[in-house]
């Protein structure tokens, strides 16, 4: 009986400091759901985010693809589903699409754009080797395009019926690369195209398919009673847009939502026509990122194009342009890995060569710039061998230089030299500057005690250079060392007032595509 009462009170005690547990776990989910939210959906409350985390500063280079239904036709770009409703471009952008969907599909009364879907197999995708080749191509960041102008969304989504597990592949895209990037330690970036989808001319006929070249500038499908574009069908008009406008709008912002919930980006980017979104909506999104983003320890980011959000809580992106001068601010460029103006897959394409892509890069980061650079997979899911030749030799670039990339500062003056860099597409100067070796560009350690002096092309061994500009941050610095990033190279170098002069090495010690000089202070 003594024994039976001790057990009694024992189990009495440990059921009551049970209960306590219970309840106090019960108080502090209590306390966590009901904790007020950190950022309100106001750009004053909102621009107390820290817009340029130390992360991104350091990062330097990030990558992501256009990839998606539209790269089935693989013809023309990505555009395509909007051009194949268009019979009247001519020799306009796109003009070509509508006569070869009419020869090879048989035309839009025949196969329309949703007929693609299940021809969209991705059946060779391996998120791992993906997240490598990104990894060793020296890619802090890196994600897929979300969702394009097309409607198609390339994650698990419960509110877009037209997405990539459910249809086509039947694979979680997103999922799946966020999970091997997480593996890899690379920070992730989501970026959403869809603004433009909302149809806007449905009541308006001068905006109709079949009115000109350029109608219906403000959605992606244009409209026309006998195109499918133009459907009621529940679910169709999902895919194509036709809804009334304030349901599109929600219809935008729940899916942004579902991708910051389920997915956790690091980085939300945004295609142009974000503007087109009220404004209202435009705070709740940023607001939800913020807030479910901090609640989750990240430091979060939101990029936008043009004018589309204040620069108090948001970092500018101008697409395939580079600024001319250091910016106030940090800001990216998003460039094509392709010559010409697609950016998914086509058929018979032009890259880059990685001399002018890393040129180019080392140009934006002189400038306080980052970079994010787009590649083209194939519908299968395949990054071809000369998308891969490109990546890895920027990686092998960087590795050898990677204390004068990530975790650098710009320097007084980013640079000089004599190549024409003629203007971007969007603004800023063009991204496919042909730079030489009498371009000369400038980086410096956090600590201001390093200035890395590229050298784009290059020099001459043996011979002397005289670098300007080096000592504008401080013209009483005294000299420690002068080395070949890369190397074991000392250089000889000779200071006479704010020019210097260094003695070249061997050619092997040097990079044909950029040398990189470290000018050590004491």
């Amino acid at each position: 009986m003594k024994i039976n009462k001790v057990v009694i009170v024992f189990g009495i005690v440990a059921i009551l400091m049970g209960c306590k547990d219970i309840s106090k776990n019960a108080t502090q989910e209590s306390k966590k759901e009901t904790a007020p939210l950190k950022f309100e959906e106001n750009w004053e409350s909102l621009s107390k985010i820290e817009i340029q985390p130390e992360w991104f500063k350091d990062a330097k280079l990030g990558i992501y693809f256009h990839w998606g239904v539209y790269s089935v036709p693989a013809f023309d770009s990505e555009w395509y589903p909007r051009w194949m409703y268009y019979p009247d471009r001519g020799e306009k952008w796109g003009g070509e699409v509508f006569a070869h969907h009419q020869k090879t599909y048989g035309g839009v009364d025949k196969f329309n754009y949703h007929d693609f879907i299940p021809m969209f197999k991705a059946e060779q995708f391996d998120a791992d080797n993906w997240a490598s080749l990104f990894k060793d191509a020296g890619a802090k960041f890196a994600g897929p395009v979300a969702q394009h102008h097309d409607g198609f969304a390339m994650w698990g989504s419960k509110v877009n019926p037209w997405n990539s597990k459910d249809m086509g592949p039947k694979k979680d895209i997103t999922k799946e690369l966020f999970q091997a990037l997480g593996k890899k330690n690379i920070k992730t970036i989501a970026t959403f195209h869809h603004s433009r989808l909302g149809q806007k001319y449905a009541k308006d006929s001068t905006n109709w398919a079949g009115n000109g070249p350029d109608v219906g500038v403000d959605s992606n499908y244009p409209y026309h009673p006998d195109y499918i574009t133009s459907t009621t069908d529940p679910k169709l008009r999902k895919l194509y847009g036709n809804m009334e406008i304030d349901e599109f709008n929600q219809y935008w912002l729940d899916q942004i939502k579902e991708v910051v919930d389920d997915y956790a980006p690091d980085i939300i980017w945004f295609d142009s026509w974000l503007d087109r979104i009220p404004e209202n909506y435009r705070q709740q999104m940023v607001a939800h990122h913020f807030n479910t983003a901090v609640n989750r320890n990240q430091e979060p980011l939101v990029i936008h194009k043009q004018k589309d959000l204040p620069l108090s809580v948001s970092i500018l992106d101008v697409e395939q342009g580079g600024k001319t001068e250091i910016s106030e601010d940090y800001w990216m460029t998003d460039i094509t890995i392709n010559l010409d103006g697609a950016w998914s897959h086509v058929d018979d394409r032009d890259y880059k060569e990685p001399s002018l892509v890393i040129r180019n890069m080392i140009d934006v980061w002189s400038k306080k710039g980052i970079v994010l650079l787009n590649i083209s997979p194939t519908a299968a899911g395949v990054i071809d061998q000369a998308q891969r030749d490109i990546l890895k030799a920027i990686g092998k670039w960087i590795e050898r230089h990677e204390e004068a990339v990530y975790e650098t500062r710009v320097h007084a003056t980013y640079g000089y030299g004599n190549a024409n860099t003629g203007k971007g597409n969007h603004g800023g100067q063009s991204i496919v500057v042909e730079y030489s070796k009498n371009d000369i560009r400038f980086t410096t350690s956090k600590d201001g005690n390093t200035v890395y002096t590229y050298i784009l092309g290059l020099p001459e061994a043996n011979s002397d250079i005289q670098l300007e500009h080096v000592f504008d941050s401080n013209k009483t610095a005294t000299i420690k060392n002068v080395s070949i990033v890369g190397s074991n190279a000392q250089l000889k170098w000779l200071r006479n007032d704010e020019t210097l002069t260094i003695t070249t090495p061997q050619s092997s010690d040097m990079n044909e595509i950029a040398t990189v000089i470290k000018l050590e202070f004491k």
